[in-house]
């Protein structure tokens, strides 16, 4: 099967499977045993400056928080979203939404809001920009990178890269990107699209001791599934065999 969403979910079936008949939990087969609580990033959703701060100053006791970028008036997004929360950290996904032309003041303006780290900031197979600025901020790769073979040539223009199990196409894949990024050099984020606990489950193994997490999908959903995973706050805790591994 080729890489992407349905391959993800048989290869996350197939190791919950080979886990439960061998009776050795993931964690410990990944070689991660004891599986620790981990900081989540939170995602703040793209929207007007003025919504979007007032969301920020609901979540600002929050640790991390993740800014959707991507669009007109990103600059008054990063400085609303600063003032309504001073004291949190922030990290942003533009999206592919930034230009060559507004790529460096955009970047000037995450830096001086303090923003970490920026997703993305160009379309896809765009970025050659990228290996010709100075950034104060670290820039990761997100739909530039869907597998292993894509990060050699990333290096020299992102600095981390966000790996997904739903791209790459299983926790098996995602162990081997991982330890390829590492190898090379990249700091590591495991990220999500939005989806249930038992989507999240195995990145929460995979996410033990990564540089940044992003697996905040379930609490973007109305419903999540039964036995899902265990959430405080911005603490997400490693599953429950109930639930997968």
């Amino acid at each position: 099967m080729k890489p992407g969403a349905a391959r993800n979910a048989v290869d996350c079936a197939l190791w919950d499977l080979e886990s439960k008949l061998a009776h050795v939990p993931v964690a410990r087969a990944i070689g991660v045993e004891p599986a620790r609580p981990l900081v989540t990033a939170y995602t703040i959703s793209l929207d007007a400056p003025e919504a979007m701060a007032a969301q920020a100053h609901r979540h600002r006791a929050r640790p991390l928080l993740k800014i959707k970028l991507g669009a007109t008036d990103d600059e008054a997004r990063l400085r609303a979203i600063r003032d309504a929360a001073p004291d949190t950290r922030l990290i942003a996904d533009a999206n592919e939404g930034w230009t060559a032309d507004n790529l460096e003041r955009h970047l000037a303006m995450a830096a001086e809001c303090g923003v970490e780290l920026v997703e993305q900031p160009l379309p896809a197979g765009n970025d050659a920009a990228l290996g010709h600025i100075r950034s104060q901020v670290r820039i990761c790769a997100d739909e530039s990178v869907h597998r292993t073979a894509d990060l050699e040539h990333l290096r020299g223009r992102y600095d981390a890269v966000n790996i997904k199990l739903d791209k790459a196409g299983g926790l098996t894949e995602g162990l081997a990107m991982r330890r390829e990024a590492e190898r090379l050099g990249f700091s590591v984020m495991i990220g999500c699209m939005v989806g249930s606990s038992l989507a999240m489950a195995p990145a929460v193994l995979l996410a033990q001791g990564a540089d940044y997490v992003d697996l905040d999908g379930p609490l973007l959903l109305s419903r999540d599934r039964a036995d899902p995973l265990k959430y405080e706050g911005s603490l997400v805790y490693p599953p429950d065999r109930a639930l997968w591994g």
